[in-house]
């Protein structure tokens, strides 16, 4: 692929660059990282903060961590064989990608503060416009790294606009603010309520956790990785490689528990009732935390203080949502009520309706937001129809419940590099458009799999689903079969657009034009099949 490689120049009064990555998380340095191991120099990443580290820069708040153990959450070929932890703490994962940044030359590719205000897609130029804080672009390609867990939601509770004390959301951490002493009230009890809870309710006056629907909580299997561990995955990597392997191993072995044979979380279940049995002995409090949907069709979560943290004097469970404020005065769904000085939000981010989608304009005029108005859906997570040269990491039905999620993004890496080099057999100035016959498939057979999961059948209402109910976060199997079905772009399942007039290129990998001209693309480019 060195051989279209650029390096950015103008056109048209623009910067114009091959590849633009949005955001700057796990997804958007790998995608950099790729890049460059492909020999492609001419790509720019926009970040709108100020550093990189994505949902691991934004989220600091006390007790922050990762839920999977540090040696699978990272990237195979960035190891890191001096992790402090089994599973490390949000300041650790973050100097991680930083040293990722810096270890791989990628910081004069990035852009700091440049927010992607709109993307439109030119059909007469066959390349994406892109407006940011910092300056207009236009690029061959575009991939969107932005990530679901980037955008916090924050619910629209009446009187909040009247509530006299400090209000943040988990994710918008406010670390002047003082709450040594305080009345606080935390609302959800999702993956981060559970690390704040127990982090800050040894120095809060007062702590009052509304919860709405009590989460499946598992014991954490954490401890320090010792010296003499460190240096001999330093020393010797395939023990390093080994670790990451057995990790890998025992999580694939459960998928097929939450994917095919739900009735088999049973014994997980009861080893979570058992947990909490030890941390909990009120009776009544003990019922309120016990869900009443099976394991699994949550995310599980994992904490060894949270129940404990739960029976000291000083918290208060409301076994309700917050339906409303009035002054300093909290009043759940149930009736009861609190007071409080400080409100934290712990209530979760824009999964099913990726933000960035409201900015980008595709060949028909229509946003990704409208496009996916009934339900997202991308051709094995990458690709919309509509929306040409325009690939997603952590796309549609890309999620896991169980495992690490860098999996799934070095597999759609995988596919993005396929992808540039797809372009590159195919010659010339062109763009692949994800099929909607194609992208309809693919989203049948997800959803005929996912009928059988446990997200779907195990009773409750999730993150995972989407206003419609349906389930287009997570991904219904293994991730080396996703590695499998990621490895290369099949293109039969894509169209190809060439501007007007433009004669086919050579034969590709997977067959060769027809040349015949199937469809007419706006503002004049035109579509050829391939065989």
């Amino acid at each position: 692929m060195a051989g279209r490689e650029r390096s950015g120049r103008r056109q048209s009064g623009r910067w114009h660059v091959r590849v633009a990555v949005i955001g700057s998380g796990f997804g958007g340095l790998g995608a950099a990282v790729r890049l460059r191991r492909e020999g492609i120099t001419d790509f720019v990443v926009l970040e709108r903060a100020g550093s990189v580290g994505g949902t691991w820069r934004d989220n600091s708040y006390p007790g922050c961590a990762c839920d999977v153990p540090s040696h699978l959450y990272s990237f195979s070929f960035a190891p890191n064989p001096e992790w402090p932890r089994n599973f490390s703490g949000q300041p650790h994962i973050r100097a991680y990608l930083e040293r990722v940044t810096d270890n791989f030359g990628l910081r004069p590719h990035i852009r700091f503060h440049s927010e992607v205000r709109s993307l439109r897609w030119s059909s007469d130029e066959l390349r994406w416009e892109i407006d940011t804080a910092s300056g207009a672009l236009t690029a061959d390609v575009v991939v969107s790294a932005t990530g679901p867990l980037s955008d916090p939601r924050t619910p629209d509770v009446p009187g909040i606009d009247g509530f006299p004390g400090k209000v943040f959301h988990s994710a918008r951490w406010d670390h002047a603010y003082e709450l040594r002493g305080k009345r606080v009230a935390v609302i959800g009890t999702g993956a981060s309520a559970i690390q704040i809870v127990p982090a800050i309710q040894p120095e809060v006056a007062r702590l009052t956790l509304f919860q709405r629907t009590p989460p499946w909580v598992l014991p954490r299997a954490d401890r320090s990785i010792t010296a003499a561990e460190q240096w001999l995955h330093s020393r010797v990597p395939a023990t390093r490689a080994a670790r990451r392997g057995l990790l890998w191993g025992i999580r694939e072995m459960q998928v097929s528990a939450f994917t095919k044979r739900p009735g088999e979380l049973g014994l997980i279940q009861f080893l979570a009732k058992q947990h909490m049995r030890k941390a909990i002995k009120d009776p009544a409090l003990r019922s309120a935390l016990t869900p009443d949907y099976r394991i699994g069709c949550k995310r599980i979560l994992l904490s060894n203080t949270y129940y404990p943290a739960l029976a000291r004097p000083n918290v208060d469970l409301v076994p309700a949502g917050l339906k409303e404020v009035r002054g300093s005065t909290l009043v759940g769904a149930d009736g009861s009520t609190a007071e409080a000085d400080a409100i934290v939000f712990g209530t979760g981010f824009r999964v099913t309706d990726m933000p960035i989608g409201e900015r980008v304009t595709g060949v028909n005029g229509t946003t990704l937001a409208q496009e996916w108005k009934d339900g997202m859906a991308a051709l094995r997570g990458s690709s919309a129809a509509g929306f040409p040269n325009f690939l997603t990491i952590i796309g549609p039905n890309t999620g896991l419940g169980n495992s690490s999620m860098i999996l799934m993004i070095e597999s759609q890496l995988n596919y993005m590099v396929d992808f540039l080099r797809q372009l590159d057999i195919l010659g010339g100035k062109i763009a692949l458009n994800a099929r909607q016959s194609a992208v309809d498939e693919w989203t049948r057979k997800i959803q005929r799999r996912m009928a059988r999961t446990v997200w779907n059948t195990g009773g409750c209402d999730s993150w995972y689903l989407d206003a419609k109910g349906r389930n287009t976060t997570v991904w219904p199997g293994t991730t080396a079969e996703f590695r499998k079905v990621t490895r290369r772009v099949d293109l039969a399942e894509y169209e190809v657009l060439r501007p007007a007039g433009a004669t086919a290129g050579p034969a590709t990998a997977t067959g060769t034009e027809t040349g015949t001209a199937v469809g007419a693309a706006t503002g004049g480019a035109r579509t050829e099949a391939s065989a």
